[in-house]
């Protein structure tokens, strides 16, 4: 959650099914073009006016070496597409998320997350991620299914966005089909693997081992699995891989099958060498979650989750997730009024579709801070659903809310949540410090085991350093081989 900027409430969580910002008659540029065709000027033009959101809305663009290293293997796979004729033309961005993430979009545009890029462990597979994207829009998959939502406006604002909710639906905000977001809609089973197969074809072409697609995507599914055991969640769907992408465990045999027998360079040691450093988890000046709190030294504030439920953080809110309910907490124009800010709130939440008014906003105080909230009941379908909006002041312009939806009846689900957010000290701020990768090189003596208990976590940490490095269950670490572990650094 950025320390930077406001969030508007058309961005909050449940805000925001909206209109589609495009018109349904608009032309949406490269859906009648035929696929591997260069960039078109359209295209282009598309894709410039939507980088800015992009880089935004993932926690902005990081530079340095790092990024550098990411855009030269980028850019020399993209061009293997036949989308120009020269890797200067691809414009490949790494972003400071902490979310498992790669896109790419009409134009030239190739993204990738510092998270995803941690999880790689050899050049090969950065190239098999990157060539993967590209694939898509080689293939003008987002353009067809751009067209194709402009054909079927039909959702369901407050009632489909809740309904999702109820339902588990893994990122609610996908739901808001608004400008840059037409651009990365979920793509299908069948599109999915056309750029898997289109991807491991670059890197073919590029020289690289095309095994390096199917290992990647074994990795992403361990990472997910992992992720579902440490949030106590029942299943390892959430979150994958831009969550616009189809379980990756699916995939790994159809890449395996592509590949073939056929080898090439991974570039393991020069890899390993570059990403040396990089941020890991969540960036402090975004916030960090640590178990069930979460902690933004640079706003002064934390809050926990209730227990059974796991936290996502992102640049504009905070989603808390669990069977019982969904929550996000996020702020928006404040002036000094903590009930006309409620209200706005629920105006934001109901959109055009359903009034959402409270009958009785109750104040208090919790932990000092001055706080408002109020409960109405909404309908989705035949289900009766509450909606809370718990907000906080922290300054005469400032102020915070929780956004909750649960089952008609049961909106207390979060009452611990609410009456946890409080401030912290300059000196509890001190205390959070990034993680990053550091990678090591393994002793004679070393073992999973010894490394492992050099992770900067109290909790799984033999698993964790297997997921991060890639290492089967019986797979031991060889002496004189570099690994990532993680640790605490500036």
């Amino acid at each position: 959650m950025s320390a930077i900027r406001k969030l508007p409430l058309t961005r909050v969580l449940l805000a925001g099914a909206a209109a589609l910002s495009m018109s349904a008659c608009a032309t949406v540029p490269g859906a009648n073009v035929a696929a591997g065709s260069p960039i078109t000027a359209a295209e282009a033009q598309q894709g410039a006016e939507y980088h800015p959101q992009f880089i935004a809305e993932f926690g902005g663009e990081m530079t340095g070496p790092q990024a550098n290293y990411v855009q030269q293997v980028g850019q020399n796979i993209a061009v293997q597409s036949g989308l120009a004729t020269t890797p200067a033309a691809f414009d490949v961005t790494l972003l400071n998320s902490s979310v498992n993430n790669a896109f790419a979009v009409p134009g030239g545009y190739v993204y990738a997350t510092r998270q995803l890029v941690t999880l790689m462990n050899n050049e090969a597979e950065l190239a098999a991620v990157l060539g993967h994207e590209v694939g898509h829009v080689s293939a003008r998959h987002s353009a067809r299914r751009q067209a194709a939502a402009q054909r079927n406006q039909l959702l369901g604002l407050l009632g489909a966005v809740i309904g999702g909710a109820v339902l588990g639906s893994p990122d609610l905000a996908n739901l808001s089909l608004q400008g840059s977001q037409l651009l990365t809609l979920s793509y299908s089973r069948n599109q999915e693997l056309e750029a898997d197969q289109l991807g491991v074809q670059y890197l073919r072409s590029a020289g690289y081992d095309p095994r390096a697609m199917a290992t990647l995507l074994t990795s992403l599914a361990a990472q997910n699995s992992l992720d579902a055991q440490l949030q106590g969640r029942g299943n390892a769907t959430i979150p994958e891989w831009a969550s616009t992408h189809p379980d990756p465990a699916s995939r790994v045999q159809n890449a395996l099958s592509l590949a073939g027998n056929q080898t090439g360079v991974t570039n393991r040691d020069t890899f390993l060498t570059r990403i040396d450093g990089l941020l890991y988890g969540d960036d402090p000046e975004q916030g960090v979650i640590e178990g069930q709190s979460f902690i933004h030294p640079q706003l002064r504030l934390t809050f926990a989750a209730p227990q059974g439920f796991y936290m996502v953080n992102g640049t504009r809110a905070v989603s808390i997730n669990g069977d019982a309910g969904k929550a996000q907490l996020s702020t928006a124009a404040y002036n000094n009024d903590l009930n006309a800010y409620v209200r706005a709130v629920f105006t934001a939440l109901g959109g055009e579709q359903q009034q959402l008014s409270p009958q009785n906003i109750q104040r208090t105080t919790v932990n000092g801070l001055p706080a408002a909230y109020a409960t109405v009941r909404a309908t989705s379908g035949q289900q009766q659903l509450d909606v809370t909006v718990f907000a906080y002041e922290f300054s005469n312009s400032q102020a915070f809310h929780f956004a909750a939806i649960t089952p008609a009846g049961q909106s207390g689900t979060f009452n611990s949540m609410f009456s946890s957010m409080r401030r912290i000290s300059a000196s509890e701020a001190a205390q959070v410090i990034p993680r990053k990768i550091d990678v090591v090189t393994a002793a004679r003596a070393d073992t999973v085991r010894t490394l492992a208990a050099r992770m900067a976590y109290t909790d799984a940490q033999e698993a964790r350093f297997r997921v991060l490095n890639g290492l089967g269950s019986n797979d031991q670490v060889v002496p004189g081989q570099k690994y990532k572990i993680v640790v605490r650094g500036s």
